[in-house]
């Protein structure tokens, strides 16, 4: 089949990369602006853009696909559309312009957590299980009819960005298997089952340490806006960003915000177990293991987060 192909950050390079090597033809992709990036906002393209470019593939970009760009996906004459993370809903006008309208891989066990941070939003909620689901694209947010659904449990440990990266290895696979299908015509897509919950975009609220709560949910917390947006506290009223902790189970408890040192090794007190802070970054400064960072200090003692 002729297709186009919508994505934008790391995480769908690995699906167009697999459409790239399969039977199929991409006649084109549609991918966001170039963004400023780095301390001197370089104008800087998409991952998306930069691979396609590198596969010699046409580049249509756009924040927000209006006419002009639809239009231009029209007169492509593509029989499917391929979404992956693109960034920005598509209109009515646009769903209609492949022959075949659009399939999305979204990282999610739909119809729980549609929207842009399906990933982090169930790291955070304590969810033992994610997964990826390829599904028809409609108007409706992430509603579409499903072609297919794996499962993927989520490790204790591990951040949604660990999760995200290996759900764009095996989805990849799994929405390429899909393409076949409906170029076979063998695909069969069933309605979403279930509860719906929402993902919406993180914000820096979201990144913000609710040390109060319960040790678990702090590190569900934690881990789920790592990397992104970065899990912070404030020290002395300035940001301290957190990149590496553990859950501390066996450690002795500590009041919520309180930091102590004990064997070596600095934690942060919660609602019950504290976390033990492995990598931080204090304001102004480079990321640093947290013992050096604790050594510096003139007081330590009265080292309190909020």
């Amino acid at each position: 089949m002729r297709l186009v192909f919508a994505g934008t950050p790391p995480v769908a390079v690995p699906a167009l990369d697999a459409l790239a090597a399969s039977r199929h033809e991409i006649a084109a992709v549609l991918t966001r602006d170039d963004a400023p990036l780095g301390r001197k906002r370089v104008m800087t393209p998409s991952p998306v853009a930069a691979r396609a470019a590198e596969l010699g593939l046409e580049v249509i970009k756009a924040n927000r696909p209006r006419e002009a760009e639809t239009d231009a996906v029209r007169a492509l004459a593509p029989d499917l559309g391929v979404v992956v993370a693109y960034g920005a809903l598509l209109r009515p006008a646009m769903l209609t312009a492949p022959r075949l309208g659009w399939v999305n891989l979204h990282f999610s066990l739909l119809p729980r957590w549609r929207g842009a941070a399906p990933v982090q939003r169930a790291v955070m909620a304590g969810d033992r299980e994610t997964g990826s689901a390829v599904f028809r694209l409609v108007e409706e947010l992430d509603a579409g009819d499903v072609f297919s659904l794996e499962h993927r449990p989520i490790g204790p440990d591990e951040t949604a960005g660990e999760v995200l990266a290996a759900l764009a290895g095996t989805g990849a696979a799994q929405l390429a298997g899909v393409v076949d299908a409906l170029a076979d015509g063998t695909a069969r897509a069933e309605p979403q089952r279930g509860e719906v919950t929402l993902a919406p975009k993180l914000t820096l609220d979201d990144a913000h340490l609710r040390l109060r709560d319960a040790g678990d949910a702090v590190y569900a917390q934690l881990r789920g806006v790592t990397p992104e947006p970065g899990a912070f506290v404030l020290l002395d009223g300035e940001r301290f960003k957190i990149h590496a902790a553990r859950l501390a189970r066996g450690a002795e408890r500590l009041e919520p915000g309180r930091i102590g040192l004990s064997g070596g090794r600095v934690y942060l007190g919660t609602g019950t177990h504290p976390l033990q802070l492995v990598t931080v970054q204090p304001a102004g400064r480079k990321p640093m293991p947290a013992a050096d960072w604790w050594r510096g200090l003139q007081r330590p003692d009265e080292a309190r987060a909020e």
